[in-house]
């Protein structure tokens, strides 16, 4: 059935062109919302994001690292301080056209900066082994000549950066390595960590060791940036007004650098350290580690070649001696067993007869002098470093008495210093040993720490600080940074009568007949009270007594010779310094490198400077020269007899630094391997574990 047509009316059409019209005008409408509120979005909201993208298409902006702030010394002498510089770096992930166009910019670059065969070889090494964000050195400190000839050659050189700026200088250079440490470019893992442009801008070099790591901070400063007007293809329109970088603060030490200096180069050849400390204050005036490495040579950036030069040398240049180098004090710790005997009541006047050796059990302790001093009492007994008579007085009132008094002189002690690597050693008792070996204390335990060898150990820094505590009767704190002298310190819990009584002995050890005659100043009106000290780092066996005697340190290789040490302060009637001076394995074979002479001309050094500076001008000669010109010998050497491929040259990028390398960790556990093995007390009657060894008597 077919339905009727649908009439459509006037009305009908009117009403239905009105609802499509107002619902395309709706639609128009919202679009026109959406549209405005976009547009404001972007011009109010993201108004700031895209000024700056704009800005960057129109601006090319290049970080500028900030200037270091510069170490000082306490007269404001520069520790640290900054050179200008022109360099010249590669960024890798900016080269262009693959391997050839790299080779392009390495022989471009060679012929401008006129660099050698294997200095190029080193670069490609480096740019193989870079991250693509992180700069790889070309040359530093290079002339303005040949700056001008790279920037004006630029367009040519993709990838390559040269930078105008300031790089970092040690004027004493490694007579302060192990004090400042030094600073690098970041490695890959430190820019990962915090994705800092700064870290990866060419130029920037951070902290990476001693003080230069420790104060990064207050150091580092604020960088500026360097804003140039450039077309859409890059081409430099105008230079626009530069942002300024913020310097670093400038830290100021306690530290006298020229007393450093003096100090590092009195210790000449030897392995060893040297510290001085005010007595009046606690500030630490020098504190010298040698051999040490050049801080400007690592700044720079040094090669694989040379950190296994410094790694395999048998001195542990890499090691900071003063806080990382633990010894057996030996004899240095007898005027401190002595005020412990005052201490618990035995009269300096008891005599003990020394006929040069005693017997525990089945074992013999022999005295350095074989035949004996004979009747000694306190004073004399620190003068001659009678081991028999603080072995008889030690075990009459027992160690346990002794050892709070070595607490309270410093030995054991962690000191509030700039420093992240510091060993603060051993000062045991009948409770440590029972809490670490499980085993009791025994008499010959007491007979060995009571001439500083069995299981005392104690790093230099202490060691100065029982001196100058001695001196001062104060229980002074080292500082190192001039903003944090500890000046309120109280009293040292002992009697001033008994302090007064070692120091006279101390007087005596160098200037009445003693065993340290050898450090007595030359200066007219100033003594030095001081004590020698001697540290076995083997055994003696009694066959070795019988057969041939026993070896001089002059015969025996270089790691079984003897500790040499000693500790002293001046003036002697009013003290001002203190001083501690520790070789490893010295031997006290060759005079005028023996402890005795270095303490006394570094003291020299602060009452009569041209004194001081004449008498190593007389010696230093006969060790080879300087510092500087003994480290270039050593490098050539080295160098010549390793015959290194050209993969030794490459840039040394690792995290490893000095104070915490494997060389100074395999020298501290070959040294606590050897204190574990002549610590324990003699089992039977063939060793004689810790033998006074014959110390320097006065000339």
């Amino acid at each position: 059935m077919r339905r009727a047509p649908r009439i459509v009316t006037e009305a009908m059409q009117t009403y239905s062109f009105s609802r499509r019209a107002w619902l395309l005008g709706t639609a128009q409408g919202a679009v026109g919302v959406l549209l405005a509120a976009r547009m404001g979005w972007l011009a109010i909201a993201q108004n700031e994001k895209y000024n700056l993208l704009a800005e960057s298409n129109r601006v090319n902006l290049t970080m500028i690292p900030p200037r270091r702030g510069w170490i000082v010394d306490r007269h404001g002498a520069p520790v640290a301080n900054n050179r200008t510089d022109f360099r010249v770096d590669i960024i890798p992930d900016r080269l262009e056209g693959g391997d050839a166009g790299r080779d392009r910019v390495l022989t471009l670059l060679a012929r401008l900066l006129a660099l050698p065969p294997e200095e190029v070889e080193r670069i490609r090494i480096d740019l193989d082994h870079a991250a693509g964000f992180q700069p790889v050195q070309v040359a530093e400190n290079i002339s303005w000549d040949r700056f001008a000839a790279v920037s004006l050659r630029q367009p040519e050189l993709p990838g390559v950066a040269p930078t105008r700026g300031f790089a970092r200088a040690y004027p004493a250079g490694a007579a302060v390595a192990h004090l400042t440490g030094y600073v690098g470019a970041a490695n890959a893992e430190q820019f990962k960590q915090t994705r800092d442009p700064l870290l990866v801008t060419p130029g920037f070099k951070l902290g990476k060791d001693g003080l230069e790591k420790q104060l990064e901070t207050q150091l580092r400063g604020t960088p500026g940036a360097k804003r140039v007007e450039v077309t859409a293809r890059g081409k430099v329109v105008a230079e626009l007004p530069t942002r300024a970088d913020v310097p670093g603060k400038t830290q100021r030490l306690t530290i006298d650098v020229g007393l450093q200096e003096y100090a590092a180069r009195r210790l000449g050849t030897n392995s060893g350290s040297a510290v001085v400390i005010d007595c009046r204050t606690g500030e630490t005036l020098a504190m010298a580690s040698m051999p040490a490495y050049d801080p400007n040579s690592f700044s720079d950036g040094i090669s694989h070649l040379e950190w296994k030069m410094l790694s395999d040398d048998d001195h542990v240049p890499l090691m900071n001696k003063v806080t990382q180098g633990l010894y057996p004090p030996g004899s240095t710790v007898k005027p401190l067993a002595g005020l412990a005997l005052l201490e618990a009541g035995v009269p300096a006047s008891d005599h003990v007869n020394c006929s040069g050796v005693i017997r525990i059990g089945s074992g013999l302790f022999h005295c350095h002098k074989r035949s004996g001093h004979g009747p000694v009492d306190l004073k004399r007994a620190i003068e001659q470093s009678c081991d028999v008579y603080f072995w008889e007085m030690v075990r009459r009132i027992g160690y346990d008495k002794v050892a709070p008094i070595a607490h309270v002189m410093g030995l054991g002690e962690k000191f509030d210093l700039p420093f992240s690597t510091q060993r603060y050693g051993t000062v045991p008792d009948s409770a440590w040993k029972l809490r670490k070996y499980k085993a009791r204390w025994t008499v010959a335990d007491s007979l060995n720490a009571a001439i500083g060898q069995g299981y005392v150990l104690a790093n230099p820094l202490q060691l100065a600080v029982m001196a100058a505590r001695i001196a001062s009767g104060r229980a002074l704190l080292p500082s190192l940074l001039a903003n944090r002298v500890h000046l309120d310190v109280p009293a040292l819990p002992v009697a001033s009568e008994h302090l007064a009584t070692v120091r006279d002995a101390m007087y005596g050890v160098v200037n009445q007949g003693g065993t340290g005659g050898a450090a007595r100043l030359l200066v007219p009106g100033v003594a030095i009270a001081g004590k020698t000290g001697t540290a076995q780092v083997r055994r003696i066996t009694m066959a070795e007594r019988r057969s041939t005697g026993v070896l001089k340190n002059g015969q025996l290789p270089f790691k079984m010779r003897d500790h040499a040490l000693f500790v002293g302060f001046a003036p002697a009637d009013n003290p001002r310094y203190a001083i501690a001076v520790v070789l490893e394995h010295n031997g006290h074979t060759v005079r005028n490198l023996d402890t005795p002479m270095i303490g006394r001309d570094i003291m020299t050094w602060l009452f009569d400077r041209d004194r001081a500076i004449r008498s190593l001008a007389e010696v230093e000669p006969t060790w080879g020269g300087d510092i500087q010109t003994r480290m270039t010998a050593q490098a050539d050497a080295y160098r010549a007899a390793q015959s290194p491929p050209p993969a030794a040259n490459a840039t040394k990028t690792d995290p490893s630094v000095p104070s915490d390398s494997d060389a100074v960790e395999a020298a501290t556990d070959l040294a606590n391997q050897t204190q574990a093995a002549l610590a324990p007390a003699v089992a039977n009657g063939d060793l004689a574990p810790d033998d006074g060894a014959p110390e320097r008597t006065a000339p």
